[in-house]
């Protein structure tokens, strides 16, 4: 359904801090002449967390207006479920193909109340579901058996996984019903997770280098191991400079230096330090991508 690979869009924004709608579109365009499968509006990558609650939207409605081919999988979660619900919906009301809910961050909920939180979003739409998991943010791990239980619940896709546990991980991929998705949260990681029988990845580098990371994604799923190694080779640099700082910021300076915006991020995110461009501007001269 979300299998291949997925975009975790940056948002851009113009000179006065406004979502720069031209350069949305163009973003979507180039995402989607390079390959991309799956665009994610709306992403802890897209700055959601800063978006006020009609940016928001407004960025979703873009991205479905502009996509002609790729699937939308519109960020809509929250640390408070009745505001995940209603993100959900109007989602779904803008024609969404489903939503990636990130799970609830800073409240810290138990197994028990993540299971519930989903379980309350499942009911409320007819999309499909991915569930992010994501610790190193939201301060809680999704654990597999959880996982086990939701993926019972109609509507659960599958999961974004970003725990970086790959124990967790290959409990998820042993463990899962037929047709329950995981994909790779962590760009670094997507290889080894789809030569253990993931499905693909929702990628930040892809932003800059998106016919790469397909063509990692695609020779992955095909069992060319070899070829997707060397891609993957190729770009481990870029997936480890691309963290120098706070994700989205070094993304964010990278799309800027390609046109799409200005490159600066919304407070209290900061423009990426020189000791960053230092580090990043080499790799993506080394990749041509600058």
């Amino acid at each position: 359904m979300f299998a291949g690979t997925g975009t975790a869009l940056v948002t851009p924004f113009d000179r006065d801090g406004k979502v720069d709608e031209e350069a949305l579109r163009r973003l979507v365009d180039f995402q989607e002449s390079n390959g991309v499968d799956v665009l994610v509006p709306c992403g802890s990558t897209g700055e959601s967390s800063m978006l006020m609650h009609d940016e928001h939207l407004r960025v979703i409605e873009i991205v479905r207006d502009q996509a002609k081919r790729a699937k939308v999988l519109a960020g809509a979660g929250s640390n408070c479920t009745s505001e995940a619900l209603a993100l959900s919906r109007s989602a779904q009301d803008i024609g969404a193909d489903g939503i990636l809910s990130i799970s609830p961050y800073c409240v810290k909920p138990t197994q028990e109340g993540i299971y519930r939180h989903y379980e309350a979003i499942a009911g409320s739409v007819d999309i499909p579901i991915i569930v992010y998991n994501i610790p190193g943010r939201t301060g809680v791990n999704i654990t597999a058996d959880t996982f086990m239980r939701m993926a019972e619940i109609d509507g659960i896709a599958g999961v974004k996984e970003a725990s970086g546990n790959m124990a967790q991980i290959m409990d998820i991929l042993r463990r899962r019903p037929e047709g329950f998705e995981v994909l790779s949260g962590d760009d670094a990681l997507t290889l080894a997770m789809m030569g253990l029988g993931a499905d693909g990845v929702i990628s930040v580098a892809s932003n800059c280098c998106p016919a790469l990371m397909c063509d990692l994604t695609r020779n992955a799923a095909s069992g060319n191991v070899q070829a997707a190694r060397a891609i993957h080779e190729k770009l481990l640099p870029l997936f480890g400079a691309l963290f120098t700082e706070s994700n989205p910021i070094p993304i964010k300076y990278v799309m800027g230096s390609l046109g799409f915006g200005t490159g600066i991020p919304r407070l209290p995110l900061t423009p990426l330090s020189e000791a960053g461009k230092a580090r990043l501007d080499p790799v993506l001269r080394d990749l041509g991508i600058l």
